[in-house]
């Protein structure tokens, strides 16, 4: 009698609808295809001349940008293993705010690479350790190509040598008045003494429909773009601030009753009592020194009216962290009780006034100190989508100043410090016996994307100047560091530029931790032999529904 085996042999041991993709049905080689895929995705928009992609969310928001931490933020993946590489670059962004594409790249490269030394015969635990090998000899040889650091953080030159290679990847063309703009507020608020205690929420962006952006600028302090609520629109001497986080209204009573009224005199007098507490209550504010009165929540009409009699300026913000960026620039105390502050709950500000940006009124905090606790780059455009993205380069710049506080050392860009990396790790790969040196030259080889993709997204033949980049870089001389390539060149034989004369520099701290990332991702990815997907939890999905046609067309 012969045995009969079940045809599924998870049938058992799983409920119904588990899905099991295993190694034998090519897991690896789906894993990689599908990481290649946002890879490729993502490549084509690094660099100056990166392009720009059109991606409109669940909720039809549309967003035109080349910056790879919105892409994936607003791009909604499912497939797990692009998950862990996506995973990987989000750490990037939280702990760098910068290279989020580099690990994507880098990333999806060496998953590339690994799928020709599978095909070759290799084992995913060769290449695993092959490429854990090249990643420990990068990590030293990072060290040894460094060619300077930012010694002054109050120099404005100095802080440029990081901000405009970073702007200049997001806004080709406009990095010179950009860079200027972020050098400028950086230096409003970069502590003297401490520079590590730089935090990036100090520098605000406040965008302003109108004009170009020639006509930005900066402001020590805070911008609102709303004017106050109260008849008093500027401030102009220094001035104590009481924040309240609570209504600056007479008190709701929590149940609700009916009253019978007589006569008109009963009317007048019905809610005397409350206006009385309620005069009482401003005037002790008033008189207690306070001019200024932010509320983060409702200001009511009689409130309004008692403030105006003691001329007091009102201003109303909604958002709990501007309401916390203000707290920490005056001094004070958020308050959850209306009435007079105590002095140590107050804050102090210089300046408060009232201003026209374009046709929208806006509301200025400005300190006249040397060193303020938060400055504002006030964006003009002409559309919204393009103020977001300058934002977003904004945002990566100030982050990139982070992470070069946390570490002053620079590497050269342009492309110099992977066509290096391809060098150096080559020759390593070359010294390596057993199947290793594989992983390791695949490793080096997958360095090479970053000077690819510059010259393929300038418009420039990568097969005539990569060549001329490995050359410059042939003498084991340290010189030899300084040619990058050159995207605005028009013939091959001035393809290369000079990195210091350029100030084209990466954050070291930035760029270690992106090829750390990326080579623990796809060690990951590659380590998995099985992906086991269970059954979506829910009932069956609900048939659509038709869309209702328009309302002015004919039945």
């Amino acid at each position: 009698m012969s045995l009969k085996l079940p045809g599924n042999i998870n049938s058992s041991l799983f409920k119904q609808g588990y899905q099991v993709h295993s190694n034998t049905d090519g897991a690896i080689n789906r894993n990689i295809q599908a990481c290649r895929e946002i890879s490729k995705m993502i490549s084509t928009s690094i660099g100056p001349c990166g392009k720009n992609k059109i991606i409109v969310n669940n909720l039809s928001k549309i967003f035109i940008t080349n910056d790879a931490a919105t892409m994936i933020r607003e791009l909604d993946i499912v497939h797990p293993a692009v998950k862990v590489l996506v995973m990987h670059s989000e750490q990037q962004e939280e702990e760098m705010g910068d290279n989020t594409n580099y690990v994507l790249v880098l990333g999806g490269e060496l998953l590339n690479l690994a799928e020709k030394l599978v095909v070759l015969g290799l084992t995913p635990t060769e290449i695993i350790q092959g490429f854990r090998m090249a990643n420990k000899f990068v990590n030293n040889e990072l060290e040894q190509l460094v060619v300077g650091q930012i010694v002054d953080f109050q120099s404005k030159e100095q802080l440029l040598k990081i901000i405009k290679p970073v702007i200049m990847s997001k806004q080709y063309g406009q990095e010179r008045i950009i860079s200027d703009l972020v050098a400028t507020a950086v230096q409003q608020v970069m502590p003297k003494d401490r520079p590590q205690a730089f935090n990036v929420d100090s520098v605000r962006v406040v965008k302003i429909m109108g004009g170009a952006l020639t006509n930005s600028f900066v402001i020590k302090g805070m911008v609102f773009p709303r004017e106050p609520e109260s008849e008093v629109k500027k401030i102009r001497e220094t001035a104590k601030v009481a924040v309240f986080n609570c209504p600056v209204d007479i008190s709701a009573s929590e149940t609700k009753g009916t009253v019978l009224l007589h006569n008109a005199d009963e009317m007048m007098n019905f809610s005397k009592g409350e206006e009385d507490e309620l005069h009482k209550v401003i005037k002790e504010i008033a008189d207690s020194g306070v001019k200024v009165i932010v509320a983060g929540q409702g200001i009511g009409e009689l409130a309004l009216h008692f403030m105006n009699k003691y001329n007091l300026l009102v201003l109303k913000v909604p958002s709990k962290f501007d309401l916390r960026r203000i707290c920490r620039i005056c001094g004070a105390t958020p308050l959850v009780r209306l009435g007079a502050p105590m002095p140590e709950e107050m804050g102090i500000i210089d300046v408060v006034e009232s201003k026209e940006i374009g046709s929208d009124r806006v509301t200025v905090f400005r300190q006249n100190e040397e060193t303020s606790m938060t400055s504002t780059i006030v964006i003009r455009g002409a559309t919204k989508n393009n103020m977001d993205d300058i934002e977003r380069a904004i945002d990566d710049s100030v982050a990139s100043i982070k992470s070069v506080v946390r570490d002053p050392r620079l590497l050269p860009g342009a492309g110099s410090t992977e066509s290096e990396l391809v060098k150096r790790v080559t020759n390593y790969g070359e010294k390596t016996p057993g199947l290793m040196q594989l992983g390791i030259k695949k490793f080096a080889e997958a360095f090479e994307f970053l000077p690819r993709l510059l010259c393929e997204t300038s418009g420039l033949d990568p097969s005539e100047i990569l060549p001329r980049l490995y050359a410059s870089h042939d003498e084991n001389d340290k010189e030899t560091l300084k040619f990058g390539i050159d995207i605005e060149s028009d013939n091959v034989n001035d393809c290369l530029l000079d990195i210091t004369e350029e100030n084209i520099y990466d954050s070291y701290i930035s760029k270690l931790n992106a090829i750390n990332l990326a080579t623990e991702a796809v060690c990951t990815i590659l380590s998995v032999d099985q992906i086991i997907v269970a059954k979506k939890a829910g009932g069956p999905a609900m048939p659509q529904q038709p869309k209702p046609g328009n309302w002015d067309q004919a039945d």
